[in-house]
């Protein structure tokens, strides 16, 4: 359809291979997009059965020029606001203007863990990562678009742990409360400038996301990875009314939709995407 000919997207955390970033700067690179791709590692490991050897903002770069689409790799840390400065400068740099931000780099913190075992650091972490790089990028991309004058879309990635209480993950939910919050005051804010901004909330999605945990629940339970992540897909499957998790494509097409000319009304929302969980 190209309904995206003509856009710049900046898309963050997009580097892992079964990332929703990932799949979402393909999306868009598929819909005419020209994209940024970036992340805090340029090529963050996979422990997916058949991944090794996956090089990232690289091979992401190969696949958007593939389908005939202008690529950029930028490699920065969105919790460091000088960073994200010099990032969105060589975007603009190269591709002159920035239409769309899909922001989804975060981090989890903690899984399964007492708020009364967190730590100060555990804090500090996700509130730097996830409210603090969304603050500095939020505001570096609105302020050229604001300048620009064109409009623009602007999707944060929230979680369905902004709207409801996970046991274990204090630190995780606190943060993607106050993500829900920014992105509330930040579409009034721009609405007057015709930029829509928004929030996706996924849900249980198959991703890179709990490697880590998978790993630990392996090494406690004396069972291989594979089994731990598979154990731990069943379990949650069956609290999900669709009776399985979902897909990060399925998550690229409704971020496709929320960046797209289809969702010119839709600005301060916070949109579920789990299966009927939530």
């Amino acid at each position: 359809m190209n309904m995206l000919n003509g856009k710049v997207a900046f898309v963050t955390g997009t580097a892992s291979k079964r990332g929703m970033g990932r799949a979402i700067a393909l999306r868009l690179a598929r819909e005419g997009a020209d994209v940024v791709v970036t992340d805090k590692y340029p090529a963050p490991k996979s422990l997916f059965p058949g991944d090794e050897g996956w090089k990232g903002l690289e091979a992401e770069v190969a696949e958007i020029e593939a389908m005939g689409r202008k690529a950029l790799a930028i490699a920065f840390d969105v919790a460091k606001s000088n960073e994200v400065e010099s990032a969105v400068a060589s975007a603009l740099e190269k591709f002159g203007k920035i239409d769309i931000l899909v922001h989804c780099a975060a981090i989890r913190g903690p899984v399964n863990t007492p708020l009364v075992e967190h730590t100060e650091k555990d804090w500090r972490d996700c509130l730097e990562v996830n409210v603090l790089g969304t603050f500095f990028i939020s505001k570096a991309i609105a302020k050229h678009m604001i300048q620009r004058n064109q409009g623009g879309k602007i999707l944060i990635f929230a979680s369905m742990a902004g709207t409801h209480g996970v046991k274990g993950s204090s630190a995780y939910c606190a943060s993607k409360y106050a993500t829900i919050g920014l992105v509330k005051s930040l579409a009034l804010e721009l609405a007057p400038y015709h930029i829509n901004v928004n929030a996706i909330n996924p849900g249980a999605i198959i991703t890179n996301l709990r490697d880590a945990a998978f790993a630990k629940m392996a090494q406690e339970q004396g069972i291989s990875w594979d089994e731990a992540r598979e154990r731990d897909y069943k379990m949650m499957s069956a609290n999900i009314p669709w009776g399985r998790l979902g897909t990060v494509e399925e998550v690229a097409d409704l971020a496709l939709f929320l960046v797209s000319d289809q969702s010119t009304y839709i600005t301060a929302e916070t949109i579920g995407i789990t299966g009927g969980l939530i």
